[in-house]
């Protein structure tokens, strides 16, 4: 035994988990929140109040979360991973009855000093109760037909309840996290490729239910599926979102204006600017260098969790770091495509960086799921 392996073994079993986190992993998320503290700061006008305060308490609360879901053994959180799965659910179905409604949206349960959004925990639970299934189902059962049924109505039926808040952004995240790691798990290809065939035709039957009696999307959403097809339709109307987005992003160039320089956030032309368009003022006042700095922030929080994932002999503890990664990479692709017009506007927030408690939160703990499953991996 080295000094080294003896001076870590001699350390009490807590402070020794404590040294086994993945520190580069932990500071790589401070530092993506941190970048919302600036932007969340300048866009209020130089001021930490409404949103820049709130967001920082939520972020040393979420710490100290994540430090206690990683302490924790990850075979603790695969046996529990069907009873969260099962309040998220409960959750989901409580939101109807009792939830808060804004914006023509139902999708927040007021529990006092916190509103929940429950869909933000079922991202979570769904990918550990996911990932707890296949390390329970043996290999020779992944792709056939009644084991594959199973995981589908997993997926289905939250999505759907999602899908009737009405949260289109969500219920496609959900839709896509879970399809994913079914894809990791080892399901075989053909299952695939028949539901992207089932998807196009979704989409048509979509199209062509628009003003019927069978209409499967709200108004709202169809003008959305409008301006990203043709944005300047309606400059001042159902493309102003995305025509101000466009223009906030090109006048940032290569270095931006200057911090709490840019005119669309200041000047209040860039709707939703602290929550679903924050990345366009970042672009503005940062430009380029800026916009891509965070989004390799991103991509190396993505490398470690799947370098920590393919180094766990743990299945359970693999597929979940995978299932969070992949969830991770959904919501920030999903909010830079859509503010950049390469995607409808969907209601997606940049995770860590836009204003928001439930996103906040909840990402951190699963962050501390992958640290569980990092510290706790077979050594």
């Amino acid at each position: 035994m080295s000094y080294l392996e003896y001076t870590v073994k001699s350390v009490p079993t807590g402070l020794r988990k404590i040294l086994f986190l993945n520190w580069p992993l932990t500071l790589l998320l401070a530092s993506v929140c941190g970048i919302g503290f600036l932007m969340l700061y300048s866009v209020a006008g130089g001021s930490f109040s409404p949103w820049a305060e709130p967001q920082m308490k939520r972020f040393g609360l979420g710490l100290v979360l994540m430090m206690a879901v990683a302490l924790m053994p990850i075979w603790f959180w695969r046996n529990l991973s069907g009873v969260a799965y099962g309040v998220s659910f409960l959750l989901l179905i409580a939101v109807p009855l009792i939830g808060v409604t804004r914006n023509g949206s139902q999708r927040w349960l007021d529990l006092g000093p916190l509103e929940l959004q429950p869909s933000e925990l079922m991202k979570i639970t769904l990918v550990m109760f996911l990932a707890a299934y296949y390390d329970w189902l043996p290999a020779n059962k992944v792709s056939r037909p009644f084991w594959v049924l199973l995981p589908v109505v997993i997926i289905l039926v939250p999505t759907v309840l999602v899908l009737q808040q009405p949260d289109l952004g969500t219920s496609i995240l959900l839709l896509a996290a879970g399809a994913g790691l079914m894809f990791l798990a080892g399901v075989h290809w053909a299952y695939f490729a028949a539901v992207i065939t089932a998807g196009v035709g979704t989409v048509a039957a979509v199209l062509m239910s628009r003003g019927s009696e069978w209409q499967l999307l709200n108004d709202y959403q169809y003008r959305r599926i409008d301006t990203f097809l043709d944005p300047a339709a309606d400059p001042l109307g159902a493309g102003y979102h995305i025509t101000q987005s466009k223009i906030a992003l090109g006048s940032g160039g290569w270095t931006g204006r200057g911090y709490m320089q840019g005119t669309q956030s200041r000047l209040n032309f860039l709707p939703e600017k602290h929550t679903d368009f924050i990345f366009t003022t970042l672009a503005e006042e940062f430009g380029f260098v800026g916009a891509f700095s965070l989004l390799g922030l991103y991509a190396l929080i993505i490398i470690f969790c799947v370098i920590t994932a393919i180094r766990n002999k743990d299945r359970f503890s693999s597929l979940l770091t995978l299932g969070i990664a992949l969830n991770f990479f959904l919501f920030f692709a999903v909010n830079m495509s859509m503010v950049m017009g390469l995607a409808p506007v969907v209601g997606v927030p940049l995770p860590l960086v836009s204003y928001g408690g439930s996103a906040m939160l909840v990402l951190l703990l699963a962050f501390g799921l992958v640290q569980s499953a990092h510290i706790h991996r077979p050594r």
